[in-house]
């Protein structure tokens, strides 16, 4: 069964209870548009409806699982309220009620890595590369990420990956506990996700989604309103002429023959 997410660039595809979401968009990168990231809300909504799908797994295509949000895409329609599809997006992330996991194929970038703070199992390629650059770009951090990351990992180390915004390795991702286990390459990571997820599949539906519920009911509203607040100064910051000469850098030097 496949699922019209609108976009070429969101390809889904069910087996054995599992909604496997792919972002696909290779040539860069698998960043994300508005119409990819709508495409990502559309299937968290049917997996949502459809009793068939019991968990779902999202990964990347080729060398990335994402680089973050396409700038010149972002910067032509930038988010300014509560129906952006951004936030419309990380609105469906939090409350995505079904497992989800990630099998994170290569490089991870801004909310490439922090939608991994919403997923309960979370596998990643031996040696990729992870980066937080929102403050080296102008901005602060989204998708809830100033509230949980420090409490996944502490206080000391998530200041360290969200205010310097260095690049951090899968491998210290692991000992950090942001992630559960490594794959040696791509499709073995891929493989242990499905593995995983067809594990879930196969228990007591109600059960599992109980279990999750259970597990963030402390934070659920804490994470809501961190998210709120976040985009608020999101926006704000994204007006800034900090802000914007260093996206339109980020953009100039992405841009392919830049």
């Amino acid at each position: 069964m496949m699922i019209e997410t609108g976009t070429r660039e969101i390809l889904t595809e069910s087996r054995d209870g599992t909604l496997l979401v792919r972002i696909h968009r290779p040539d860069r990168k698998n960043a994300l548009t508005l119409a990819m990231y709508s495409g990502l809300s559309a299937a968290l909504a049917e997996a949502t409806r459809n009793p068939a799908i019991r968990v779902v797994v999202i990964t990347g295509s080729g060398d990335s699982f994402s680089s973050g949000n396409d700038i010149a895409d972002f910067l032509s329609s930038p988010p300014s309220g509560d129906q952006s599809p951004v936030f419309q997006f990380l609105a469906a992330l939090r409350q995505f009620e079904k497992p989800l996991i990630a099998a994170v194929n290569g490089v991870a970038v801004g909310i490439g890595v922090t939608l991994l703070l919403h997923c309960d199992l979370v596998y990643v390629r031996a040696g990729a590369t992870l980066q937080l650059p929102f403050v080296n770009l102008g901005l602060c951090p989204e998708a809830g990420s100033s509230l949980l990351l420090p409490r996944l990992i502490g206080y000391p180390r998530a200041a360290e990956w969200l205010l310097l915004g260095e690049p951090f390795s899968a491998e210290q991702a692991l000992e950090w506990g942001l992630i559960n286990a490594l794959g040696a390459d791509a499709e073995r990571t891929l493989d242990l996700a499905l593995a995983k997820a067809r594990r879930l599949a196969g228990l007591p539906a109600m059960a599992v989604q109980w279990t999750k519920g259970l597990l963030k009911r402390a934070e659920t509203e804490a994470v809501r309103e961190t998210i709120a607040v976040e985009s608020r100064h999101f926006i704000e910051l994204l007006r800034s002429p900090e802000a914007a000469a260093a996206l339109q850098a980020f953009a100039h030097r992405r841009r392919p023959g830049g």
